[in-house]
């Protein structure tokens, strides 16, 4: 029996926030998966010739609709998963910036998202599915609240 190479793959994405009257706002993206809305930060594949500031910039426009502005690099997280279609093993680095909300419509998304929202940072905490992500969004409303 041979084995299989793992794959790795490097995505990049963002934490979007705009400030409004009543704080700090936080865009999230909902996916449906088995029955259930699972909410999760924007995020996808790096392409030929991009930068991972201008990937998080670009999976943000096309995944919520959102034009922003990069304001500083939040880290990144790691991760692995079966991939059924391969047969394989992918070993994932998604890096993330903290970005300005500029201008654009939550409706004006790709269809690979079903649903997104504005949700007020302690919302969007508890809304998060993956502690990972939680984890960012923790940095990112810290170096906000750092900022007023």
């Amino acid at each position: 029996m041979s084995r299989q190479r793992p794959l790795f793959q490097v995505s990049a994405g963002g934490v979007v926030f705009k400030k409004s009257a009543t704080g700090i706002r936080v865009c999230l993206i909902g996916r449906r998966m088995n029955g259930q809305i699972v909410w999760g930060l924007p995020k996808g594949h790096v392409e030929k010739n991009e930068s991972l500031e201008q990937t998080a910039l670009r999976e943000v426009r096309e995944e919520t609709g959102i034009s922003g502005s990069t304001l500083s690099p939040l880290g990144f997280i790691q991760y692995s998963f079966f991939d059924l279609e391969s047969k394989k093993r992918i070993f994932k680095t998604v890096h993330f910036f903290l970005i300005c909300y500029l201008k654009g419509k939550l409706n004006d998304h790709d269809d690979e998202v079903e649903f997104v929202r504005w949700y007020s940072a302690k919302e969007a905490l508890n809304r998060a599915e993956y502690p990972s992500e939680r984890q960012v969004l923790r940095k990112a409303i810290g170096k906000l609240k750092q900022h007023k």
